[in-house]
């Protein structure tokens, strides 16, 4: 079903369904219909259905129970044993979870101090399931992936140029299309083909990027879950700093950490966005 609709298609309604998550944050003590929710985004109850249906795969009514906070506790309960199970599988299952199968190359100590001197990168912005996105490509691999706010490129590109500051920028949206749809696995494939990541970071961020490829889609994890993986468990906080600093979204998939307490927590490119990249991800792989 998502093979036969374009990016353009799904980005366009990404943003009705963002503005109805909004108003369900707004609202939510009100329990508001599905009538409401449907005029507040400008549809009829069908229509906003059907739009529901074909973006997430699952209807409105089960979508938005992914979006409760009762979702993220369960999703944290249950986490643990499907780690500890594709750990065991030499991690493997058979379900879905090509997430594990990314492979990145972190930056040298040298060239992470020469700040990308030398460096070229080709960007280009794009259409994705969550709305407007930013793809940064090096000759090594995938260097920056981020949504785009309040359709603010000049931002987005701000945010990108400061992480490499010798760099030379080159726009291409040519050269870092072909991505679109391995990244968000918008063919019917069993698994996302092996995608190179170029990373600059410490070795503790790069550490707990490692522990981020490592969870299943469909599922999610404590900060205190990943300081565990990475053998400081006392490392919570400085692991939040790092899952904030991801330069790579979705690919490295921040999104899937979670408050110990089941709150979903902050996310750098807006609560709403995560809730929905949580709720598309359970709709589809459980």
């Amino acid at each position: 079903m998502f093979a036969e609709l374009s990016v353009a298609e799904l980005s366009a309604d990404y943003g009705r369904i963002e503005a109805a998550i909004h108003y369900l944050e707004e609202n939510f003590q009100a329990q508001p219909s599905l009538a409401e929710v449907a005029a507040h985004v400008g549809l009829s109850e069908y229509h906003f259905q059907r739009l529901f249906s074909r973006w997430a795969g699952t209807s409105p009514k089960r979508f938005l129970q992914f979006l409760t906070i009762q979702h993220a506790k369960k999703l944290l309960e249950e986490s643990q044993s499907i780690l500890d199970a594709a750990y065991e599988a030499g991690l493997s299952s058979p379900s879905r979870l090509h997430d594990l199968f990314v492979t990145h190359e972190a930056i040298t100590p040298g060239e992470f101090k020469q700040k990308g001197a030398g460096l070229t990168i080709q960007y280009g912005f794009h259409d994705s399931p969550f709305g407007e996105c930013l793809i940064a490509l090096t000759e090594r691999g995938i260097c920056g992936l981020q949504f785009v706010a309040d359709s603010d490129r000049e931002a987005a590109l701000a945010e990108l140029k400061a992480s490499w500051p010798q760099a030379a920028f080159v726009e291409d949206a040519e050269a870092t299309r072909p991505y679109i749809g391995p990244i968000f696995n918008l063919s019917d494939a069993e698994e996302r083909p092996s995608l190179p990541l170029y990373l600059k970071g410490t070795n503790f961020q790069i550490q707990v990027w490692q522990a981020l490829l490592k969870i299943p889609a469909g599922t999610a994890v404590s900060y205190g879950t990943i300081a565990q993986m990475i053998g400081n468990p006392k490392a919570s906080r400085a692991v939040g700093s790092a899952v904030g600093n991801n330069p790579v979204g979705y690919l490295i998939p921040c999104h899937r950490v979670i408050r110990q307490a089941g709150g979903l927590g902050d996310y750098r490119w807006g609560s709403s966005r995560k809730k929905a990249i949580l709720g598309w991800e359970a709709a589809r792989y459980q």
